[in-house]
């Protein structure tokens, strides 16, 4: 009853439109959805702030590498959480073509690598350490695996590049690609029940670092060519054979018709910005609270009015 009246509240409150600008087009402001939680519901809470405004905005489902060119070529007006060790790449090769652009950076520092939680430490107390990691490869042997450990890496379209990490590295590993964020959370839970040691992909932030207090893994720091020039990094042979950045930027791109087409829409985009811990409750209302996205975005206006009422002025 608490969660419906929360909502109720919170459609009331989005139900009050601010005055809408006449410069802003009738055209709705399509953005796209990808497949983790933080990003679903973010995008749906800066969907609910256009609309307040007077905006109408669609969403599309787009893959979360290939969306940069679909923001390049205006198919999709913006993208909302561009995290530098899976999209910095694509959006990179983007911004060299022309047609989007950089909107700034949210406060939050992100950071996303091969991550354990502590009872794995327990059973490997080398640990963070990749050389103690590798060590322990036996611990994490499974069927699939054979001889060799299982790391769960993200979806395949994250590009992660955990293979090539491994075999850069020289690694004892056998690198399985989750279907979905859900099957990393289900794999640490089901790990956690006989607290059997597991090493899978994780970022920050998110609710995970709260549910299940883990680290992530000391890789070779990350330097600047790591993922272009073999000749960066301890493996003069190969690429990835560092870690991913350590403090990571989380970005917003836009493109470029969007402040022309939508001025105040774009005004507004130009000042959000998100923090940790507001990022890791939106992931909380979905993953843990098992709200529908578009509920965890009204949810989360309604309780930061203050906040985001702020950045439409």
């Amino acid at each position: 009853m608490k969660k419906l009246t929360l909502t109720l509240a919170a459609s009331a409150m989005m139900a009050m439109p601010f005055t809408a600008s006449a410069k802003d087009s009738s055209d709705p402001i399509v953005i796209p959805i990808h497949n983790w939680s933080s990003q679903i519901v973010m995008s749906h809470a800066v969907g609910q702030i256009f609309e307040s405004m007077g905006n109408a905005v669609e969403f599309v489902t787009t893959d979360s590498q290939a969306v940069y060119e679909s923001v390049r070529m205006g198919d999709v007006a913006l993208e909302l959480e561009v995290w530098e060790g899976a999209f910095g790449a694509s959006f990179r090769a983007a911004l060299e073509k022309g047609g989007l652009h950089d909107v700034g950076d949210h406060n939050a520092v992100t950071r996303e690598d091969w991550w354990y939680p502590m009872w794995t430490k327990d059973a490997c107390p080398g640990l963070p350490s990749w050389e103690a990691l590798n060590a322990c490869a036996d611990l994490f042997k499974t069927a699939e695996t054979g001889d060799k450990g299982r790391y769960l890496d993200g979806p395949v379209d994250w590009l992660k590049h955990g293979k090539e990490r491994v075999d850069a590295l020289g690694m004892d590993f056998v690198v399985v690609n989750a279907g979905s964020a859900a099957a990393l959370w289900a794999e640490i839970g089901a790990a956690e029940k006989d607290k059997r040691p597991v090493v899978v992909f994780n970022w920050t932030p998110n609710f995970a670092e709260a549910v299940w207090p883990g680290e992530f893994v000391e890789f070779p720091q990350w330097v600047d060519g790591c993922d272009k020039d073999p000749s960066v990094g301890p493996n003069p042979n190969a690429l990835y054979d560092c870690g991913n950045p350590a403090k990571g930027y989380l970005k917003k791109a836009a493109w470029d018709g969007m402040k022309d087409k939508w001025p105040d829409a774009y005004s507004t985009l130009e000042k959000i910005s998100f923090t940790n811990p507001q990022i890791a409750e939106m992931a909380k209302f979905v993953d843990i609270d098992e709200m529908e996205p578009e509920e965890a975005a009204a949810e989360w206006l309604a309780n930061n009015e203050s906040v985001w009422k702020a950045w439409t002025n």
